[in-house]
């Protein structure tokens, strides 16, 4: 900011009472200067930040304060418009536009060391995969709400670093990350001899790993108390605590589960699907779809179409997932006691629903599962 902007700012204040000649003493500039510089034109140079501007503030609106200026740099880039990295950062900064920052991360499970002393790590921290369906990852997290926790297990496809299976309850048990396999395997391709990567934790119980054999599926499990071992994995949950859930009050689980449902179909879905810099800031849905061949993808949007079509919720269902919770910040305005929450019957069936429309679009493309 230059002097003349600054004596133009405190001009424009209500609360500032001195005289123009006194600040333009007090900043050594001349009066006639400082109205001369008034009367200046707008430059292109000026013009143009003021435009990025509006831009910038756009992009950063629409990811929910998440993007920090390296995201929004690519979202510029994607649209056509040409500028430094650097140039939205200082736009950022002028703006006071700071992204989410994430939390310490804290160890809140226990695993079972005997029955994971002969597990191997068949990853070794490398992720890297040529193709889908060859090696998955898992983690569980919770997520407060002021009805009490709930906990999400979730599959991740390293290959696209898509949600591929996930589930949601109020207990860790082994039901838990036994219904995000299931999941997966009934919405994805799961190749002989795949890997499946997790930590030490309820994943070392015996009927989870019988399950994970069933599915033809190795186990692999990092180190106790590593997280860079299952890293991928981690990383999402991160993401999902970062971008949402520390920034949310949730005063239902109902509440809590239908606003991390709508996270994980936002963070694959195009529409709303969200960069990550592990594959070069593109989203997850594009890596799947270019993978894909055409004659598939077709394939799984024409049974999208048509389960959509057989059944007027998804109408609903679309309106009940992108129905966001209150913020914090807007948590100051209202009374907790006095609010009053909608009272929405189909809560109840809502992961069930979301799942059937993509089992539905894949039922074609892998047999059905026995003994599951």
């Amino acid at each position: 900011m230059s002097k003349y902007e600054y004596i133009d700012s405190c001009k424009n204040d209500p609360s500032e009472s001195s005289a123009l000649y006194k600040m333009c003493v007090w900043l050594a500039v001349s009066t006639s200067g400082f109205y001369h510089w008034l009367s200046r034109p707008t430059s292109a140079t000026a013009a143009r930040r003021q435009a990025l501007t509006v831009k910038v503030l756009a992009f950063f609106t629409a990811s929910g304060g998440t993007y920090g200026y390296r995201r929004i740099h690519a979202d510029l880039a994607g649209e056509g418009t040409e500028c430094s990295p650097e140039l939205v950062r200082q736009i950022m900064r002028d703006q006071a536009l700071v992204a989410c920052q994430p939390r310490p991360f804290r160890v809140t499970t226990e695993a079972d060391a005997a029955a994971a002393a002969g597990m191997p790590d068949l990853v070794d921290r490398d992720f890297a995969v040529d193709r889908p369906g060859v090696k998955f990852v898992g983690d569980i997290t919770y997520i407060h709400t002021w009805a009490g926790f709930i906990y999400l297990a979730t599959v991740i496809d390293c290959y696209s670093k898509k949600v591929v299976g996930w589930s949601i309850a109020d207990h860790m048990r082994t039901e838990l990350v036994a219904d995000a396999l299931k999941d997966a395997a009934a919405t994805t391709v799961i190749e002989p001899d795949a890997i499946f990567h997790s930590d030490r934790s309820v994943y070392t119980s015996a009927d989870y790993r019988a399950l994970v054999t069933g599915l033809g599926m190795r186990s692999s499990m990092g180190r106790t108390g590593v997280c860079w071992d299952n890293a991928m994995a981690e990383s999402f949950l991160s993401a999902l605590k970062n971008e949402r859930v520390h920034r949310t009050v949730y005063a239902t689980k109902s509440q809590a589960r239908r606003d991390v449902i709508a996270y994980i179909e936002g963070f694959t879905t195009p529409a709303d699907a969200t960069q990550r810099s592990a594959i070069n800031d593109r989203t997850t849905c594009t890596t799947v779809t270019s993978s894909q061949p055409r004659q598939h993808r077709k394939s799984i949007k024409s049974a999208v179409r048509n389960q959509r079509s057989r059944s007027d919720e998804h109408h609903k269902l679309s309106q009940l997932i992108h129905r966001p919770p209150l913020l914090v910040d807007e948590w100051r305005d209202v009374d907790p006691l006095a609010h009053r929450f909608p009272t929405l019957p189909e809560l109840q069936d809502t992961e069930a629903l979301v799942r059937g429309v993509f089992r539905s679009a894949r039922e074609e493309q892998k047999p059905p599962l026995d003994g599951i």
